[in-house]
């Protein structure tokens, strides 16, 4: 640190609000952290409204950054008249805090529809039946936002109200933009500061890192409020004071000690995300057995009717392998969560099948979640589970897209809606959306915002768009063109509002609402939480995925005609394994309506390939796409498929890998067994290598 800037005053913004608080911040939680790294802020609290859903990217970013961060929300409260109430701010101490916080974001989102919240003061000064423990929100501190002037009756009666219910751990917030008023604002703040003994803090009120993003802000305001920028009048910022600023500039603006409680405030706030642990539910084992033992006992009771003559020697050094590796890493609960939903799925003659890296697990096979038989294939469970690269496992499993909502229910009434909801999906911003909205925003007329819209297309860059202006006939070199274009840009990848995954859920051993807040969705009979799969992934919890797939509704139709033509039941497993005529008809690309290999390019492959086997399919799928194509692939194994050319390995070790595929790699186990093979990794090293 400089001799400078050790000479300026320490500062935490305790006020911040990311554009995960839909169209008003104007900035990516990463750029704010960035910015106040920039900045030398002390802390910097992330505090969007009623909602925690950009708090793991702001984690993520701050511990890249080495920052500081404090984890908060921000809540308008409602009177019993509809009117407002006050504002504040709440801020976590601890991980008991952050639980609380976590748990009136949920009340407050739960008991309204999506998109919206509602929370009242008794919620907090006299809370009861289940919420009872959050009255005065006990660990966290509260930081009071009076409105704009202030007046001095009204904000005696918030102080009073909030000094009650968080005793000793509130502060009435200062909040200076260089407006016509701020000087009689900051004189009544400090006389009803000073009469009720509660501190004053310095607060930025912040929407955006920098002052360049105020034109963007104005576009959210407008497209929030539904009316052009020109039309939002005083709706709008009086000016572009709402970024974080130098702490100079905040030297010359607010008194020494309201900066100091910053620090004093950011000092007591000592937790972090890293403290959040998952816990996994615990009615899946029955009493006195661990989860390592029932995992080994349900995998070794499917093993043996998978295999009724007896488990071959490969098999079950697979099964050791893996449960030794699942034992290390305490994933033995996940597994059981899965399988325990298959088997209902199954009792229930719900066609279901895990797929994707899963089907590489021989447990997961004799657990009934996927159908690769490992006596048949080349198993590397470490492309599924590796302890070297400790990510969490991901097991999609796909139900009958008519039946799933059963599976879902199955869930809701087995965990009950405290321990289990959907993840999120964040909907963003994409180049068509972007435009409308902005150019709608700007005043544009909607005949030429259409037509804009219309010729963007998706792979278009940012630079693509003035040649679509040019194409729909306008000048690219015209100014609100040109702001128009930098208003888009900006505005891409902008979350737009929760949406719910379609599938994944986490469910938890007690109430998940401590964990992370629960909303509703927009469809009946669904909670959501506020944070996506790459959210979950970033701190190492685990959701389990309940997909739909028609495929199999439609499988599960033709299984049943058949059963009725014959007379008695037909099931998947009495379907012929090798049929020459249907592979007959697959060779001749007769594969209209056929999952997986009914595409343009599948059907053009077909003939060429000449499949006449189940793993002749296997590869099939695998080699029309990006990979193998653009890696040049295909015409080697064609050549070798069709005796063109000599099959040959690199080296007589390279042929465990790549005999299959007649010494052409085309699976990513194919090159993570290479990479063994010739390198020297270990199984579990390939996702760091």
């Amino acid at each position: 640190m400089d001799l400078y800037s050790s000479a300026l005053p320490g500062y935490a913004e305790l006020q911040c609000f990311s554009n995960f608080t839909f169209l008003r911040g104007a900035s990516h939680a990463e750029d704010l952290i960035a910015r106040a790294e920039q900045l030398g802020y002390m802390a910097i609290a992330i505090t969007d409204e009623c909602s925690l859903a950009g708090i793991v990217r702001a984690h993520v970013a701050a511990k890249e950054a080495n920052v500081r961060l404090i984890v908060g929300a921000h809540f308008q409260l409602t009177n019993a008249d509809g009117s407002t109430a006050l504002s504040f701010t709440a801020l976590a101490q601890t991980r008991e805090g952050y639980g609380n916080l976590s748990e009136l974001i949920t009340l407050a989102r739960t008991r309204t529809g999506k998109g919206s919240y509602l929370l009242t003061p008794d919620d907090l000064a006299r809370p009861n039946g289940p919420y009872s423990h959050l009255r005065g929100l006990p660990e966290c501190l509260a930081i009071l936002s009076p409105e704009f002037p202030a007046k001095e009756e009204r904000l005696d009666a918030q102080v009073e109200w909030l000094a009650s219910t968080f005793d000793r751990r509130c502060w009435i917030a200062l909040t200076l933009h260089a407006r016509a008023m701020d000087d009689i604002h900051r004189g009544i703040v400090q006389y009803v500061a000073e009469k009720h003994l509660v501190p004053v803090v310095a607060t930025g009120g912040v929407t955006m890192h920098v002052r360049s993003r105020k034109p963007l802000q104005d576009t959210l305001t407008a497209i929030r409020l539904n009316r052009s920028i020109a039309e939002c009048g005083f709706e709008l910022a009086q000016n572009a004071e709402q970024h974080l600023r130098s702490r100079l500039r905040l030297a010359n603006i607010y008194p020494q000690n309201a900066l100091a409680e910053t620090i004093n405030i950011a000092s007591r706030c000592t937790f972090a995300m890293d403290e959040l642990r998952y816990e996994y539910p615990d009615e899946l084992v029955p009493a006195g057995v661990t989860p390592t033992a029932y995992l080994r006992q349900e995998t070794y009771i499917g093993a043996h009717r998978r295999f009724p003559a007896g488990i071959p020697h490969k098999v079950q050094t697979q099964i050791e392998h893996e449960l030794g590796l699942i034992a290390d890493l305490k994933y033995e609960p996940y597994f059981l969560t899965v399988y325990d939903i298959v088997r209902f799925a199954r009792n229930e003659g719900i066609l279901c099948q895990g797929r994707g890296s899963a089907a590489n697990s021989a447990v997961c096979y004799c657990l009934g979640v996927t159908e690769v038989d490992p006596a048949r294939s080349n198993m590397l469970f470490e492309r599924f589970v590796s302890k070297e690269r400790a990510d969490v496992p991901d097991i999609d499993v796909d139900y009958e897209h008519n039946r799933r909502e059963e599976v879902v229910q199955y869930i809701y009434a087995k965990y009950s809606r405290t321990r289990a909801a959907l993840a999120a999906a964040v909907t963003t911003y994409r180049p068509k959306s972007a435009l409308r909205d902005s150019g709608k925003a700007l005043g544009i007329d909607p005949a030429i915002v259409d037509k804009v819209a219309k010729a963007h297309h998706w792979f278009d860059s940012s630079a693509d768009l003035l040649n679509r202006f040019t194409e729909s006939g306008l000048d690219p070199e015209a100014p609100m063109l040109q702001q128009w274009a930098n208003l888009a840009a900006q505005l891409l990848g902008f979350p737009r509002h929760l949406s719910q995954h379609t599938g994944g859920f986490v469910i938890a051993r007690g109430k998940l609402s401590r964990l992370v807040p629960i909303e509703n969705a927009a469809m009946v009979d669904r909670t959501v939480i506020q944070w996506d799969k790459d959210d979950l992934e970033a701190l190492g919890l685990l959701k389990i995925d309940v997909l739909a797939l028609g495929m199999l509704t439609a499988i599960r139709r033709a299984l049943d005609l058949v059963s009725q033509q014959r007379g008695e039941p037909f099931e998947m497993q009495d379907i012929p394994a090798e049929d020459s005529a249907t592979y007959e008809m697959i060779c001749r690309a007769d594969t209209v309506g056929v999952f997986q290999i009914e595409s343009r390019a599948q059907m053009s492959m077909l003939p060429r390939l000449q499949p006449r086997e189940f793993y002749d399919l296997v590869i099939e799928v695998a080699i029309v796409r990006p990979g193998p194509v653009q890696g040049g692939m295909v015409h080697p194994y064609l050549r070798r498929r069709q005796k063109l050319e000599p099959v040959s390995f690199p080296s007589p070790a390279m042929e465990t890998a790549l005999a299959r595929t007649l010494g052409v790699p085309i699976f990513q186990e194919q090159v993570m067994q290479v990479a063994m093979l010739a390198a020297g990794f270990s199984a579990g090293c390939h996702g760091s290598a």
